[in-house]
């Protein structure tokens, strides 16, 4: 907002100068002092219109600051997108300087630990009393039109708690929108050392993204019995069992095996839903 102010201040600056100039050049009179004052005044007020019509002082009201903007839920998406109502218009919102796993991505289709970044922040919006959205000093939209911010529920910011529980990687680091990147970077060193979600399965997480194709690898060198082969997942909600037919049965990182499903029953799991 400053830098906007200080060139509002530098153009009305030069026209002033212009007119001053106009004035000596064709000799003083009063009505045409006054004729160019009007036209100034018509000027500047032009401008702000047009820059409210656009939205760009709304912009400069929200970006910089620290101000947080209410909205109202209305889907989760992802862990790390969600639907609100802002503004009166129904928007997507990413999450700025996070990552979670996909659950219905096309090309990438469900990952290892999307569906548990997803409960977790369908928990937290469904629950809360209050949702806010806070900017960043660069651009609030992505290419694909999402707004990009830090989300908060009852005071405490989405992002923070998904590196916490280990369901998000920092990443998207895009300068100049990197209010919390050096917090945002201390969480997550934390939860890689107690090796909390994602970072359970070494290289899982990396700079490019997620990469389920180790979770297999890990399968296929613990050496498990084939008398014991159903796999025992533990969410953050729920402890789900796969057998070979389940269709998750290759992704599913396996907590515990079982050799039946009656022992993985005793144990207090459930079979995938149908």
């Amino acid at each position: 907002m400053d830098v906007v102010l200080a060139l509002m201040f530098v153009v009305c600056g030069f026209i002033l100068w212009s007119l001053i100039q106009v004035v000596r050049k064709k000799g003083f009179t009063w009505k045409r002092v006054g004729s160019l004052f009007l036209s100034f005044f018509l000027l500047i007020g032009s401008g702000f219109f047009l820059m409210e019509k656009s939205g760009i002082l709304s912009w400069i009201k929200t970006s910089g600051t620290t101000q947080r903007i209410p909205v109202e839920w209305v889907k989760v998406n992802d862990g790390d997108t969600i639907a609100v109502i802002y503004k009166g218009s129904r928007e997507r919102v990413r999450f700025l300087l996070v990552d979670s796993p996909e659950t219905s991505h096309p090309r990438l289709g469900e990952q290892p630990y999307g569906e548990e970044a997803k409960e977790f922040t369908r928990n937290l919006v469904e629950n809360a009393q209050n949702l806010e959205l806070e900017f960043d000093i660069g651009p609030n939209r992505d290419k694909y039109g999402r707004l990009l911010a830090y989300v908060y529920v009852d005071g405490k910011m989405i992002q923070e708690e998904l590196l916490k529980k280990g369901l998000a990687r920092v990443a998207y680091v895009y300068p100049p929108n990197t209010r919390y990147v050096d917090q945002f970077n201390a969480i997550q060193k934390e939860a890689q050392q107690k090796g909390a979600g994602i970072w359970e399965i070494e290289n899982y997480a990396q700079e490019d993204g997620f990469h389920p194709e180790l979770l297999n690898e890990k399968d296929s060198k613990d050496g498990n019995s084939d008398d014991c082969r159903i796999k025992g997942n533990i969410g953050s909600s729920e402890k789900i069992y796969h057998t070979p037919d389940s269709p998750w049965y290759r992704q599913t990182k396996p907590e515990v095996m079982f050799c039946t499903e009656e022992e993985a029953v005793k144990a207090g799991f459930r079979p995938p839903k149908q």
